[in-house]
């Protein structure tokens, strides 16, 4: 029997780094610059020093918390808030961040009040709405009137650049379309202020296979990428892109089995719908090995963000607190104890770090 606290997740922090490394080596090739976000993480401070040391000295989150916490341990380093901030957040915001992205008028007004009662200055990146339908603003006249009045009539706060978000929502996908006309309204705006803005932020994961590709409009010189560092994965399962130097098994979850039973493969009975108010499906296999591992979608969000390290293992589901697995056609024999390993999309890492009823081994 394994020795442990289970469910476990074993963190590679030199992988970690490795995938740091590699990816600051790609974007700098053409002259994009990386914030490094640590909200998949949920911000955890081992891993953040670790690309630290890896060479990374911007780091992002939509937490401020997470971002205090690292300012605290790394003093020297670059911090960014990259959820629009809340009006009660400011007061902190302004002491532990030093770049915010924006899109509420009001709300910039509020920034430069509060930086001027503490005698400091705050950048900020404008951010614009593409057409993924999140944060940002849409209408290009808005745009640069807003970004004139940054420059021109707050004194405590920097207009640092332009932004957007692009896939979170609406999937809307990155192309060298929607990022030129990011790079135009930002000339549109540099015309109207006078100036070159120092940043314009064309994304975050989803936009780097542009970058791969060497497709990435001109001017572009910024992304806020974490999955593509923390997991690599979305690259190369979903966008198909050649992965090679990159680690996908940074985190290895792993889970320890509490039931193996023989069962049928479709339930019995009435079917409505689950304990999250889904109606899954089903195919009728016959009788089936079965097992359960102790964690479930408090932990890890979805079984479907779960990769099985053991060939032929089928996951079928969870609930709240188990995964069921159909060990039919692997070539083990499984038994109550047994560890299971998975690798992670990232919904489940996000889950994971946040979990405090998974424990964090870290490997160096």
């Amino acid at each position: 029997m394994n020795s442990g606290k289970y469910p476990q997740l074993e963190i590679a922090l030199n992988k970690i780094s490795s995938n740091y490394k590699h990816m600051e080596k790609v974007c700098s090739t053409y002259g994009i610059a990386i914030t490094t976000i640590i909200k998949g993480v949920n911000g955890l401070t081992k891993v953040a020093e670790s690309m630290y040391k890896a060479g990374s000295s911007s780091f992002g989150s939509s937490r401020l918390h997470q971002l205090k916490n690292i300012k605290e341990h790394l003093k020297h380093i670059e911090t960014m808030l990259v959820r629009i901030p809340m009006i009660t957040e400011v007061e902190d915001m302004v002491k532990f961040v030093d770049i915010s992205l924006n899109s509420e008028e009001s709300t910039l007004e509020f920034i430069n009040e509060v930086c001027k009662k503490n005698d400091i200055t705050h950048k900020v990146i404008l951010m614009c709405d593409l057409g993924d339908l999140r944060e940002g603003i849409f209408e290009l006249d808005k745009i640069i009137r807003v970004a004139k009045r940054i420059e021109f009539e707050f004194e405590n706060v920097i207009l640092y650049g332009l932004g957007t978000n692009l896939s979170c929502l609406g999937s809307i996908v990155p192309t060298v379309k929607n990022l030129s006309r990011l790079v135009n309204i930002a000339s549109s705006i540099e015309e109207n202020i006078g100036r070159k803005l120092q940043v314009i932020s064309g994304g975050g994961t989803t936009s780097l296979p542009l970058v791969f590709n060497g497709e990435m409009p001109h001017r572009i010189n910024h992304l806020r990428v974490g999955e593509g560092i923390l997991l690599a994965r979305d690259l190369k399962d979903y966008f198909k892109l050649d992965m090679r130097g990159f680690y996908t098994d940074t985190f290895v979850l792993h889970a320890e089995i509490v039931e193996v039973q023989i069962k049928p493969s479709y339930p019995i009975g009435t079917m409505f719908i689950d304990a999250f108010g889904n109606k899954p499906s089903y195919e009728d296999k016959g009788l089936r090995k079965r097992a359960i591992v102790a964690v479930g979608n408090q932990d890890i969000g979805s079984s479907t963000k779960l990769i099985s390290k053991l060939h032929g293992l089928d996951i079928i589901g969870s609930s709240s607190d188990h995964v069921v697995m159909d060990y039919t056609d692997t070539n083990v024999d499984l038994k109550v104890g047994d560890i299971i390993d998975f690798e992670l999309y990232y919904q489940a890492l996000l889950f994971l770090t946040g979990s405090s009823d998974v424990s964090k081994v870290f490997k160096y």
